[in-house]
């Protein structure tokens, strides 16, 4: 596929812009479009790679993706280690090596091993600030617009982390139990203890399963926590055994601010 966008006559140099006037940037899921798109309003375009539903640990970006990407000024990647971007990322510089490649992750507080530092508002303010940083480089004609922007953004995301921390306090919950571990930056930034069914990408054994139900009950968990990106069949069974229910969160919902508002109100609520 890589070869055939190369050989095709698509890729042209980070001048061109694929709509109209406004620097292209590219990111690698929903959540950080609303980042580039907070920051730089109507002076850009953000391309997503992994679209809606897509499961992001195995994702193929299609041939007209990649000719896109031929347009691109920026490339935000997480930077977390997100097993998509450690494969493709070479072969995208390939496409646009005149891209600027932006670590968007740099100075965030990461735990080894999990991608998915975005899903802790503390971690996403420093991503936040990092691309406001490479857009007002890239771009510094508008760094004034991109500023006011940023700060208004961050004002929203700080709004949004007193708000998680008052409710998680006043609700007195201490544990959640999700089937794949996707919020353990959430968990950790906010003092709970994440009960995963699933470790390391692995399926749980049997004896995992077992001793995920004893611990849930030890603790009193009814609810299961799952991604509407993956099957739900393990977590439906272990919630029967629970007498309790499954309920869905998504770590990939492009309007970040509401997401996390409405998965705080699922994990203090169950």
């Amino acid at each position: 596929m890589l070869a055939a966008v190369l050989s095709s006559g698509c890729v042209s140099g980070p001048g061109s812009q694929a709509d109209g006037d406004k620097l292209a940037v590219v990111v690698s899921i929903l959540p950080q479009a609303q980042f580039v798109e907070k920051i730089g309003g109507d002076k850009i375009k953000a391309i997503v790679l992994i679209p809606p539903g897509a499961e992001p640990h195995d994702y193929e970006p299609k041939a007209s993706q990649l000719a896109e990407i031929s347009n691109a000024r920026m490339y935000a990647i997480l930077g977390s280690g997100i097993p998509f971007e450690t494969v493709w990322l070479d072969k995208i510089r390939a496409v646009n090596d005149k891209m600027e490649i932006v670590n968007t992750s740099e100075g965030a507080d990461l735990i080894s091993g999990d991608p998915h530092a975005w899903l802790s508002p503390k971690q996403a303010m420093v991503m936040v600030e990092n691309i406001y940083q490479a857009l007002a480089k890239l771009d510094p004609e508008n760094r004034d617009y991109y500023y006011n922007n940023k700060e208004s953004y961050m004002n929203e995301l700080r709004s949004l982390d007193s708000d998680i921390e008052s409710t998680i306090r006043e609700s007195g919950k201490t544990s959640f139990m999700v089937f794949h571990p996707a919020w353990g930056y959430y968990a950790r930034d906010y003092g709970l203890d994440m009960m995963s069914i699933e470790e390391e990408g692995k399926e749980p054994s049997p004896s995992d399963i077992e001793k995920s139900i004893k611990e849930a009950r030890e603790k009193g968990i009814k609810v299961v926590f799952v991604e509407p990106q993956f099957s739900q069949a393990g977590a439906k069974a272990i919630a029967d055994e629970l007498g309790g229910t499954v309920v869905a969160v998504d770590p990939l919902a492009k309007d970040y601010l509401q997401n996390m508002r409405k998965v705080t109100e699922a994990f203090t609520g169950a």
